[in-house]
């Protein structure tokens, strides 16, 4: 059952992809985005790795996705007209799969050894543990600096109004 279940989510994640770069109409290519995100959330469940897959939920289908849908609709971005030649065509398909050709040569190469995954993988616990004893610094930098680049837009933001 975990074995199809991954073949459909992973068919579902190509799918949404292809339509991704194919579709014309900007809107309709970030929801193609969305649902390529919330197939892969469910292959992150299948390998146990609930926190992650909640917050590709929630970072990358949720918020990254509302700030694609607000650009978009600021720019008024229309939709492409005209044909593309056969030429192009044939020149991206080539390219998607040489690029898909590579990733699952480089795929292959890369050998796990199941007895190294921890019991804990994935979960909040062992995320929690990681960031607060061997990535403590690293964390707290990043916190850091997000919290520059907040009060830089607020500043940025507060004399635009001004003026």
């Amino acid at each position: 059952m975990q074995l199809l279940m991954f073949y459909l989510l992973g068919f579902g994640a190509v799918v949404s992809a292809l339509l991704l770069v194919t579709n014309k109409r900007a809107v309709a290519a970030a929801m193609s985005l969305i649902m390529t995100m919330l197939c892969l959330a469910g292959i992150y469940v299948l390998l146990d790795a609930h926190l992650i897959a909640v917050l590709q939920i929630i970072v990358y289908a949720g918020a990254i996705m509302v700030l694609f849908l607000f650009v978009i609709m600021l720019l008024n971005v229309e939709e492409k007209s005209g044909r593309l030649s056969n030429r192009k065509i044939a020149l991206q398909f080539v390219g998607v799969l040489v690029v898909g050709a590579v990733m699952v040569a480089v795929a292959g190469l890369i050998k796990i050894d199941p007895a190294q995954v921890t019991d804990g993988f994935g979960t909040t616990k062992a995320i929690g543990r990681m960031l607060f004893t061997d990535f403590l610094l690293p964390f707290e930098i990043a916190s850091i600096l997000l919290l520059a680049a907040i009060v830089g837009a607020v500043v940025l933001a507060k004399r635009r109004i001004e003026e």
